[in-house]
């Protein structure tokens, strides 16, 4: 697999995108092109888990196949192979991702007053409060208004730290 200083990012990102079992699937393939029976065999993992993983893979471009047809049957069969060149190129479309999300949950958060119940912690903004006379829809207590202050000081400061690799 990858073997050049990025294993623990290349783990957690691939550990995310495929759970463990696919996880465990990437880490048994070895360099070469094979079936997916094949990789099945040699991961000792259910066909299904490796069918499924490798189509993750090859939905976000980790993952490339080679199809040959047989000429006497007519049967397709293809040959997978990693391909983790493009591994930063997916880095860098999840980071674009993650900064328009948070650019939109911090556009929320500054435009919205919210209110809070002390008792089971429901956050709701305040037309909803409103609506249901500042009582919590869950327990009944009285709501009290929430100074959201602080969560978009963090998400400035992600999206700072975000943006500064796109320079």
């Amino acid at each position: 697999m990858v073997n050049d200083g990025f294993e623990w990012v290349v783990e957690q990102v691939l550990l995310r995108l495929l759970g463990k079992d696919g996880y465990e699937v990437v880490k048994g393939i070895r360099e070469g092109e094979f079936t997916d029976e094949q990789i099945a065999e040699m991961t000792h993992t259910d066909l299904n888990i490796v069918r499924r993983t490798l189509f993750i893979l090859y939905e976000n471009k980790l993952a490339v196949y080679r199809r040959e047809k047989d000429e006497e049957s007519g049967w397709l069969t293809y040959y997978w192979r990693l391909s983790f060149e493009n591994f930063p190129r997916y880095l860098e479309r999840e980071r674009r991702k993650l900064l328009r999300k948070l650019e939109r949950r911090l556009e929320y958060e500054r435009e919205k007053v919210f209110y809070v119940c002390g008792e089971c912690g429901i956050r709701i903004p305040f037309e909803e409060a409103m609506d249901i006379n500042f009582l919590c829809p869950n327990c009944g207590d009285m709501m009290v208004h929430w100074d959201n202050q602080q969560i978009i000081e963090v998400i400035e400061k992600r999206i700072s730290e975000l943006r500064k690799g796109f320079s």
